[in-house]
């Protein structure tokens, strides 16, 4: 089986906001539309001051606003198997490796596509 995730690095380099929002839309069309791919993982990162970042929040914002196209939005900070969300997730759609799993990071945003 291929990797079901599609990996966006939205931080490496900073962006604008719009510059964000639309690779955001562009690649959840990618995942949306493909047969194999069924996660959208955001690397927004966490910003240079420790208390999270603009580029978190437009992601962020982005993901809640477009919640109804999603199965669902798990922050990097409950990416645990002890999450019943990601117990549902991984259940469904198998494990996969991924170095984030259980590292409580605030840097990223998973995203399972309808």
């Amino acid at each position: 089986m291929s990797d079901p995730v599609y990996l966006l690095d939205v931080a490496h380099p900073a962006r604008s906001a719009d510059e964000v929002e639309s690779a955001l839309v562009l690649a959840w069309s990618q995942v949306r539309n493909s047969t194999g791919l069924r996660i959208l993982k955001v690397i927004h990162g966490y910003g240079s001051k420790g208390k999270g970042g603009s580029t978190r929040d437009v992601v962020r914002n982005w993901a809640f606003r477009n919640r109804a196209r999603f199965r669902m939005v798990i922050e990097g900070e409950r990416y645990s198997l002890t999450d019943p969300n990601v117990q549902e997730l991984r259940k469904e759609i198998g494990n996969y490796g991924d170095s984030d799993l259980e590292s409580a990071n605030p840097g990223v945003l998973l995203i399972w596509v309808r």
